[in-house]
């Protein structure tokens, strides 16, 4: 179970690039006095050409804010957005640099993320991935790692999540899950067993929407480790962290 974490680290990274580089294969002519190419997405690399008024471009795909675009005589290069936004479309009409915003937010239905915090004291660190069945309705699954001075565990979870004002940035959320719990001792003196047990769990908690496909996201847990002796234990958690939507 515990190799599942950098699994989904690695998945949240690829998937999120991905939703960073959509491929738009648009053709726009500049209407500026020129526009500047650059070897790479961001201001630090070097600009190596200059299209000119009147140059039709075409747009191969977007990271960030920047363009990846090729000019008529071959050369590709990557462009600001922002030297985007008087260009032209075929017709003559302004073209409209598209971008993600909060209207895509409210309509999302993947979502990812990683998350720090304390689950009984001890270090917790969370990946989970999330899917919107309605838009105050999420379906998620959870893998938390715990690092304890005296036992190590990884939880893993299904909780399915109230989102209380989809419409708004700011919105509360209530969730509810069940899932279970491998625990590692780290006593050497007195000799013990791995051992896992089922768990159950309440939480709430609070998601803003930061801008294009980030979002900010804290909660608090309450769980019930149902052990096999007889003797429930409740474990409290809280996290916080950033998600990606796509």
């Amino acid at each position: 179970m515990r190799r599942l974490i950098p699994i989904v680290l690695l998945a949240q990274l690829v998937l999120s690039r991905a939703a960073l580089c959509d491929e738009r294969h648009q053709q726009v002519v500049i209407d500026d006095p020129f526009i500047e190419l650059h070897t790479g997405p961001g201001r630090g690399y070097p600009v190596f050409y200059v299209a000119e008024r009147g140059e039709q471009i075409q747009l191969l795909k977007e990271k960030t804010d920047w363009y990846k675009v090729q000019v008529p005589r071959g050369k590709e290069g990557w462009v600001y957005r922002d030297q985007l936004k008087t260009t032209l479309k075929l017709d003559g009409e302004p073209y409209d640099v598209p971008g993600v915003d909060f209207a895509d937010y409210a309509k999302r239905r993947w979502e990812s993320g990683i998350m720090y915090g304390s689950f009984g004291g001890a270090d917790g660190i969370s990946a989970y991935g999330s899917f919107n069945i309605t838009q105050n309705l999420a379906a998620e699954l959870w893998f938390t790692q715990v690092l304890g001075p005296y036992s190590d565990a990884t939880v893993a979870s299904v909780d399915l999540v109230h989102i209380m004002f989809p419409e708004w940035r700011v919105t509360p959320f209530f969730a509810l899950g069940t899932g279970s719990i491998h625990t590692v001792p780290k006593a050497t003196l007195v000799a013990t067993t791995d051992r896992t047990d089922p768990v159950a769990h309440v939480g709430f908690g609070v998601r803003t929407y930061v801008s294009r496909r980030l979002i900010f996201r804290a909660e608090y847990k309450t769980y019930v480790v149902f052990t096999s002796r007889n003797d429930n234990e409740e474990i409290r958690e809280w996290k916080a962290g950033l998600s990606f939507f796509f």
